[in-house]
C-alpha cells in the first residue's frame, strides 16, 4: 500500500490565497487594477517557505498545479478560433515568432558567453521566445479585447508564441532520439484528429442529450470535457512528451467539436472550473515554489530579473513594432508588444526541465522566473493602458 503524504495545509491555504486574490482584484479601482493572475502569484510568494512558510511545495499540491497548468493550456487551445486567425493574421505570427527565435538566440548566446556557468543555449532561448497567451486570455476577456480585431491579431501571436514553444519542449528536449521523438509526436497528432472527427460527430449525434445534462447534476458535457482534457495530457506524459501539448490540443479538439453551437452556458461552467479553482492554484503554486534566495545567490542574477524582461519585450516586442505596420497604427504595435511579451507558464516549464538536466543553475532559472512573473504583473497592465484609448474594432 503506498502513503500518500497529504499536506492539506498547504492545500487549504493555497485555495483561500486564490479566493483572497480575487476579491481583492475585483474591488481594486480600475486605474490600479492589477490581473488576478499577478495577485495569486505574489501573493504565493508571500505564504511560501522563503516568507511566512504558510504553505509548502510538495508532491500533493505540485500533482494539482499540473492539473492548472493543463487546464491553462485547455483555455489556451480553446479560445484560439483558427477560422478566425489563419491567413495573414497567423502569417504575420509565424514571420514574428521566427524573427523572436532568431533574436533570443542571439541574446543567450551573448547571455553564456559571458556566464561562468555556461547555461545550456537551447533551454534559454527557448525560455525567452515565448508568449503567455493562456495566462493573457483572462485578462483579454475582462478587457473585452476577445472579439476585436486587435485581440485576434494578438490570438494569433501568441498561438504561434506558444504551440511552437510547446513544439520544442516535446521534440528538442526529449530524452529520446530525435527520430523516435518525431515519430511519437506525429503519432499524437494523428490520435489527435482521430479525436476531433469523433468527437465532431459525436456532439453532432448527442447535442439534445448534452443541453439537457447542462442544468442538472449529470453534467455530461463538464465530465466529458475533464475526460478529453485528462486523457489527452495522460497520453502526451505517457508518451513522453509535455503535459501542455496535451491540453492545448484537448482545447482545440473542444473547440472544434463544439463550433457554430450556442455554448454560453458550458462555457461559464468550464470557466468555473478552470478559473475557479484549478488554474488559480498553478499561479499560487508558482509563487510558492519561487525560489527568491537563489536571485540572491550573485549580484548579476538579481539583476538578470529587469534584464530579463527587458529581453522578453525585445525578443517578442521587436517584431510587433517591425511587422504589423500595415495592420496597426504605432500605439496599437505598442500594445501588442506588451502583451507579447508576457511571458510565465513556459518559462516555468523549459526552467524545470533544464534545472533538472543540469542545463541551467538554479540562480539563472530563478531569474528568468523572476523575469517572467515581472512581465506578467506590469506588460499586460502596461498594454492596457496604451490600449485605453484606442477604438475597437469588433470582429464577428
Amino acid at each position: 500500500m503506498v502513503d500518500i503524504n497529504v499536506d492539506t495545509q498547504s492545500f487549504l491555504v493555497i485555495v483561500a490565497v486564490a479566493a483572497v486574490s480575487a476579491a481583492i482584484a475585483g474591488v481594486l479601482p480600475r486605474k490600479v487594477a492589477l490581473p488576478v493572475v499577478v495577485l495569486e502569484i505574489l501573493f504565493g510568494i508571500l505564504i511560501g517557505p522563503e516568507v511566512l512558510d504558510l504553505a509548502q511545495p510538495d508532491e500533493f499540491t505540485q500533482f494539482f498545479s499540473n492539473l492548472g497548468l493543463g487546464m491553462l493550456f485547455f483555455f489556451a487551445g480553446y479560445e484560439i478560433e483558427f477560422n478566425k486567425i489563419r491567413g495573414r493574421p497567423m502569417a504575420l505570427a509565424g514571420m514574428g515568432w521566427g524573427m523572436s527565435l532568431v533574436l533570443a538566440y542571439a541574446i543567450a548566446a551573448v547571455i553564456i558567453i559571458n556566464d561562468t556557468d555556461h547555461d545550456g543555449l537551447i533551454f534559454l532561448g527557448a525560455a525567452m521566445a515565448t508568449t503567455a497567451i493562456g495566462a493573457l486570455i483572462p485578462i483579454l476577456k475582462d478587457a473585452g479585447e476577445m472579439r476585436t480585431r486587435f485581440g485576434t491579431l494578438l490570438l494569433a501571436a501568441g498561438a504561434a508564441g506558444e504551440f511552437g514553444p510547446i513544439l520544442m519542449v516535446t521534440e528538442l528536449f526529449s530524452t529520446k532520439a530525435t527520430l523516435t521523438s518525431a515519430l511519437i509526436l506525429v503519432a499524437f497528432v494523428l490520435l489527435a484528429i482521430v479525436a476531433s472527427l469523433v468527437a465532431v460527430r459525436s456532439v453532432g449525434r448527442t447535442w439534445n442529450l448534452i443541453e439537457r445534462t447542462l442544468e442538472t447534476s449529470g453534467q455530461l458535457a463538464i465530465r466529458t470535457t475533464v475526460v478529453i482534457i485528462f486523457a489527452l495530457v495522460a497520453l502526451a506524459t505517457e508518451l513522453g512528451l509535455d503535459l501542455l501539448l496535451g491540453g492545448f490540443v484537448a482545447g482545440v479538439i473542444v473547440s472544434l467539436a463544439l463550433r457554430d453551437r450556442e455554448v454560453e452556458v458550458l462555457e461559464s461552467k468550464l470557466n468555473a472550473v478552470g478559473y475557479g479553482f484549478l488554474i488559480p492554484f498553478f499561479f499560487v503554486f508558482t509563487g510558492i515554489s519561487f525560489d527568491i534566495a537563489a536571485i540572491f545567490e550573485r549580484w548579476t542574477l538579481a539583476v538578470g530579473v529587469p534584464l530579463f524582461a527587458l529581453c522578453f519585450l525585445v525578443i517578442r516586442g521587436l517584431p510587433a513594432l517591425l511587422l504589423y505596420s500595415r495592420e496597426l497604427d504605432l500605439r496599437n504595435r505598442v500594445a501588442l508588444g506588451l502583451f507579447s511579451a508576457t511571458e510565465l507558464p513556459l518559462v516555468v516549464a523549459i526552467t524545470t526541465i533544464a534545472v533538472e538536466r543540469s542545463e541551467m543553475s538554479s540562480g539563472t532559472a530563478a531569474s528568468l522566473v523572476g523575469a517572467a512573473v515581472l512581465s506578467t504583473a506590469v506588460f499586460p497592465l502596461l498594454a492596457l493602458r496604451v490600449r485605453a484609448g484606442a477604438t475597437k474594432t469588433i470582429v464577428e
